[in-house]
This record gives structure tokens, C-alpha cells and sequence, in this order.
């Protein structure tokens, strides 16, 4: 029995409080699942800036009555710190997913990244603070690694930020850090790296490669690739951030303060992912005849992105569960779905 399947075993006996900003998200929406379903109770923070009511919904099929009767939902949004306090109040554990992602989005309106993602950041961790809670985890993220060249990113060396977006993620880290020094309030920072899976949006001009590519191959429009599709990233499926979550909030305090790659811990080029793609189509009988358009490699992208996963795995005994093979086969039947 690994680390994940105890700590799982122990949350279904215990009653514990859970607020998860951000829970309409794609990666919210999951984590709320998956607590429910271990009978806790929830509480639930969104703006539906970038989430979706449907998302919720969807977790409502996914649960029983019982368990969806945990689930407590606050429509607000974490610039608002009064909406905080209030989100916080009773809370044993904070999973803080809020925030506006997107590289590009970033560059396009670097004035809205930073609202949300710091200033809805420091409301957070402040009204954490003043509320006791046990433990505050929040996403973080592989931007920070910047334009440092060496694979696989370590937790001990960044680079300079190439986006916004990256900035604001740098700056969560870096007030994370003044708390714990300055109050005694220690958080647990996870650097999440390209997740996907079930309720990932693909739709809209931010929209994740994997989400907007099978949403192509499904409709048979073009795939664009930007630069000459051997940009490569560390894909990670939304049940390996679910559980590095849930182990990183229940963590002994030794573990706390601390900033953690959250990845599958291997390379997967964009050619490669679209023949996987292509391949796994072609088995549930959607034959994709196009081929890719490559296009400018984008403004403010790493060339190649890659997570040494060995930190996380000894301190809080993570052990990721889907390799992008296993995730995009567990996840393609939701995705053909919806």
C-alpha cells in the first residue's frame, strides 16, 4: 500500500473542512471529486471567471446525495478579502487553485493576471493566517523555471520569468515565503507542469494544447503547432495533481514552506503527442487525415520543460499514478463525451 492509498484510507474516517478556490476550475473541480467522494466537506470558491457551472454539475453526476450535501458553494472572488475571511472561516485545510492562466493572456492584459494572481493570492494567504487554518496549498507553477536551460528543472534553480504570468507565480512563492518568516504561517507551494484531463476547457484562445487539439481531431478542423512541434513539456494528468494536493495539505509541518515540482517526470514533444492523439482516434474509429500547420513559435513559451519529481516523492511520497499514455486513455471517453 503506497503513501497516496493510506493518506485516502485515513481522510475517509476523518471529518475534516476543505476550501478549494478556484473549484469550478478544471483542476478545482477535480479535487473537490475526489474529496467528496471521501466524504469530507467542501467548501467552494469561484467566480466563474474562467471556470464553468457545468463543472460543478458534472462532479454532482459523479457523487451521491449524501456526499453532494458536503459540498457548500460561495460565489465570490479572491481580490474581494472580505469574501475571503468569509471562505475561510472554519477551514482545516486551503487548496488555493484561483487564478488566471495563460501565458498569453498574460502578455495580453498583464494588469488583470496580477489582480487575480496576486492580489487574490495575498487575500488568501492572509485570511488563512488570520483563520488558523491547518495548512494552505496553492498552485503554483513551471513558469517560474523562466529561461534556465538545464532539464530536469530542479526546485533549487529558476531562471527569469518570460511572461506575466510567470512573474505573478513567482511573486506567490516569494510571499509564501516572507509569511512563514515574518508570522510564523508556512504554506506549500506545487509547481504544476502542463495538466491535463476531464473537464479541461477547449475552448476559447487560451485553451490548453491537449483539450484544443482533441477538440480538432473530434470536429476535423486544423491543428496548429507552434514552432517546429519539437517543443517539448512534462505532462501531467489531473489525478497526480489531486493527489500531490491532498499529500501536500496533510503534511507534517517539516513539510511545509516548501515548493514542489508536480509533474509525470518525462518529455513528450508536441510531434509525438500528436501522433499519439491521431493513433488513439483511429482506434475508436475517427480517422484525422489532416496534418499539422506549424506556425511562429510563441512570445514568452519555454522550449522545452521537464520536472525532477524526486523532492515531492521523498518528502510527501508522491508516486504519480497516469503517464500521459494512461491519462489520455482514462480521459478520452470524457472528452468524446463532452
Amino acid at each position: 500500500m503506497n503513501e497516496y492509498t493510506q493518506v485516502l484510507k485515513a481522510l475517509k474516517s476523518e471529518r475534516n473542512t476543505w476550501l478549494i478556490t478556484g473549484v469550478a476550475g478544471f483542476i478545482g473541480s477535480n479535487i473537490l471529486e475526489q474529496l467528496l467522494k471521501l466524504d469530507q466537506n467542501v467548501v467552494g470558491l469561484d467566480n466563474y471567471a474562467s471556470g464553468h457551472k457545468e463543472n460543478l454539475l458534472d462532479v454532482k453526476s459523479e457523487v451521491n446525495e449524501f456526499q453532494w450535501a458536503k459540498f457548500r458553494f460561495i460565489e465570490g472572488d479572491v481580490t474581494d478579502s472580505e469574501v475571503c475571511q468569509v471562505a475561510c472561516k472554519d477551514a482545516d485545510f486551503v487548496l488555493h487553485q484561483a487564478a488566471l492562466g495563460s501565458v498569453p493572456r498574460s502578455i495580453a492584459d498583464p494588469i488583470a493576471t496580477n489582480n487575480a494572481n496576486v492580489c487574490g493570492f495575498l487575500n488568501m494567504l492572509t485570511a488563512a493566517k488570520d483563520n488558523n487554518v491547518k495548512s494552505f496549498t496553492y498552485a503554483a507553477s513551471s513558469s517560474t523555471y523562466g529561461d534556465h536551460p538545464d532539464l530536469p528543472k530542479s526546485e533549487k534553480v529558476t531562471g527569469n520569468p518570460l511572461s506575466p504570468y510567470a512573474v505573478t507565480k513567482l511573486v506567490n512563492e516569494l510571499y509564501s515565503d516572507v509569511f512563514s518568516r515574518v508570522y510564523g504561517f508556512h504554506s506549500t507551494g506545487l509547481r504544476y507542469f502542463n495538466v491535463f484531463g476531464k473537464r479541461q476547457d477547449p475552448e476559447g484562445a487560451y485553451a490548453a494544447v491537449i483539450p484544443k487539439w482533441i477538440n480538432a481531431l473530434t470536429n476535423d478542423t486544423d491543428i496548429f503547432i507552434n514552432g517546429d512541434g519539437e517543443t517539448s513539456r512534462d505532462f501531467c494528468f489531473v489525478e497526480n495533481v489531486v493527489q500531490a494536493n491532498i499529500l501536500a495539505a496533510i503534511a507534517p509541518k517539516t513539510a511545509s514552506s516548501c515548493i514542489f515540482n508536480v509533474a509525470y517526470g518525462a518529455q513528450t514533444s508536441l510531434n509525438q503527442l500528436f501522433v499519439m492523439l491521431k493513433d488513439m482516434f483511429e482506434k475508436e474509429g475517427v480517422k484525422y487525415k489532416k496534418v499539422p500547420i506549424y506556425r511562429d513559435f510563441r512570445s514568452g513559451d519555454v522550449k522545452h520543460s521537464c520536472a525532477d519529481i524526486a523532492k515531492i516523492s521523498y518528502d510527501l511520497g508522491y508516486k504519480p499514478l497516469y503517464s500521459i499514455e494512461k491519462g489520455l486513455l482514462k480521459a478520452l471517453p470524457w472528452y468524446l463525451k463532452h
